[in-house]
């Protein structure tokens, strides 16, 4: 359907030429763009302000000689970018002026697009309005597409039922969204069941649906069964598999234990990598870390080095997690040293990975020293770098280093990370350590800071009464402030106020 080509599309890039050979309408924009056309198409691509309507340009174009394909180019490429609502009013307008005839694969993206931006009922009542002749495979399977995606699964399947009755001819691309359906709700044994239906039907798989089935059979650890599917996917002559199946096949066999099986599969991924991927350098590393591979962690990331010249700090992560796998912080840290001296922008969730694992091996004050010392060189950290040592110390018991950290942490939360949330283990020990050992004064210190990153809770005011009470204030206010924030008293408020009588 007209959709899932456009995103197809966009997966592979394809570009221009082949958009139009897909669509059948080469002939309407075939070789240079007329610089009017051009200018038609760059004036509409460049109203990128949200909420802009491009209706005002089209209409200068009214009268004019206009390559329709070019216009065909503005709704793909707009859709592409995801401005659905002006990639829809030019759709819109090519059908209401009738500067060319329609076809169903036009009506199918039309349809996708009414159902982003006005919703799937809307897409309903254009597929409804539809006259029975252009009640074609792929408007039908443009409105499977949009109950799909959004995951109304009974409508998805009796949808798909009356294009079976109907005798529509269904394609890779039917049986594929609904394959998609059950594996988004982790029915893998109906994806199985689908892909043995498509098949049985005579229905060539294509290598999103070969992926799906894979999928399928490694979230039902059952090794046999996708290695069945790999083999004859391996077996078409017109199917390429990517270095992601690969991996994933790779990865599969990590967990079970097959770890020679595992390297016969990198070895397969590494033959598919173009010099410059460097996400595939990066899978392909992170597997060879969870093997324990040194040797061939530091061969992929030097040809990596050749291959894509400039690195992004995705690239560090990966490397400096795959390290820190390994538990190697003397390598982790020199590499850390590279990526400071050759970066501008400096991004805190690189020494993260390091913090992290730093914590998780038990080296808390390793990571306090780390990220103490980036602060006395000027750096700012994000509220999430102190999260992240605050953990570390609760999971040590080391509460009053654990607060420290925390209270770093929430007034840091400002500007660009308001989003950011503390781990609720954190909050929950912090809160129950400062209720029974803490002042009230602090508690109340923590509780007012924490009360502007996460909202007001039972265990907030339970902290707050237990150390009034145990100093023997009066907590009326605190109970009847609780009530107002319409959190009732429970067992647990009613044990620590009998702390007060006893």
């Amino acid at each position: 359907m007209g959709s899932t080509l456009f995103s197809i599309m966009n997966r592979l890039k394809l570009n221009v030429k082949c958009y139009h050979q897909v669509y059948g309408i080469r002939s309407l924009c075939s070789g240079r763009i007329a610089n009017n056309n051009y200018d038609l198409y760059s004036s509409i691509i460049q109203l990128n302000q949200p909420g802009t309507s491009v209706l005002p340009e089209l209409e200068k174009w009214s009268g004019k000689q206009v390559k329709i394909g070019v216009l065909f180019n503005v709704v793909r490429d707009l859709r592409l970018r995801k401005r659905y609502s002006q990639a829809l009013e030019v759709s819109e307008w090519i059908r209401k002026t009738g500067v060319c005839k329609f076809t169903p694969v036009n009506q199918a993206v039309e349809l996708d697009l009414i159902s982003m931006v006005h919703g799937v009922d809307s897409a309903e009542s254009y597929f409804n309005n539809l006259t029975d002749q252009e009640k074609t495979i792929q408007t039908y399977g443009a409105l499977l597409h949009c109950y799909v995606r959004e995951g109304l699964t009974d409508k998805s399947l009796s949808h798909f039922k009356k294009m079976k009755e109907m005798g529509l001819p269904l394609s890779s691309i039917t049986y594929n969204n609904i394959m998609a359906l059950y594996k988004n709700t982790n029915q893998y044994d109906k994806v199985l069941e689908v892909w043995a239906e498509m098949k049985e039907n005579g229905v060539l798989p294509d290598r999103i649906g070969y992926s799906m089935c894979i999928t399928s059979y490694l979230e039902r650890s059952d090794v046999d069964g996708m290695e069945k599917v790999l083999h004859e996917m391996e077996q078409q002559a017109e199917m390429v598999v990517g270095w992601n199946t690969y991996t994933m096949v790779a990865n599969s066999h990590i967990k079970a234990g097959n770890n020679e099986k595992a390297l016969i599969y990198l070895k397969k991924a590494e033959e598919k990598l173009e010099k410059k991927d460097a996400l595939g350098y990066n899978n392909l590393i992170t597997l060879y870390a969870i093997l324990g591979n040194k040797s061939e962690m530091l061969r992929l990331w030097n040809l990596k080095k050749e291959g894509c010249k400039k690195f992004i700090k995705a690239d560090y992560i990966t490397m400096l997690g795959s390290w820190v796998k390994l538990g190697d912080f003397e390598e982790a840290e020199k590499l850390f040293k590279e990526w400071e001296t050759s970066t501008v922008d400096y991004d805190f969730r690189v020494p993260n990975t390091i913090l992290i694992g730093y914590c998780k091996r038990g080296l808390v004050d390793k990571a306090w020293e780390m990220l103490d010392n980036l602060v006395k060189k000027g750096r700012t950290p994000i509220p999430n770098s102190w999260g992240i040592v605050a953990l570390g110390y609760v999971n040590k018991n080391e509460m009053e280093k654990a607060l420290e950290c925390m209270e770093s942490a929430m007034k840091l939360r400002v500007g660009r990370h308001t989003a950011w949330k503390p781990s609720p283990v954190t909050t929950t020990a912090m809160l129950s350590w400062l209720g029974d050992t803490c002042r009230a004064e602090e508690v109340e210190n923590f509780v007012g800071l924490l009360k502007n990153v996460i909202p007001t809770d039972r265990k907030m005011y339970h902290a707050l009464i237990k150390a009034n009470v145990r100093e023997g204030k009066e907590v009326d206010e605190l109970l009847e402030s609780m009530k107002s924030d319409k959190i009732e008293e429970d067992e647990e408020t009613r044990k620590i106020l009998e702390l007060k009588i006893s």
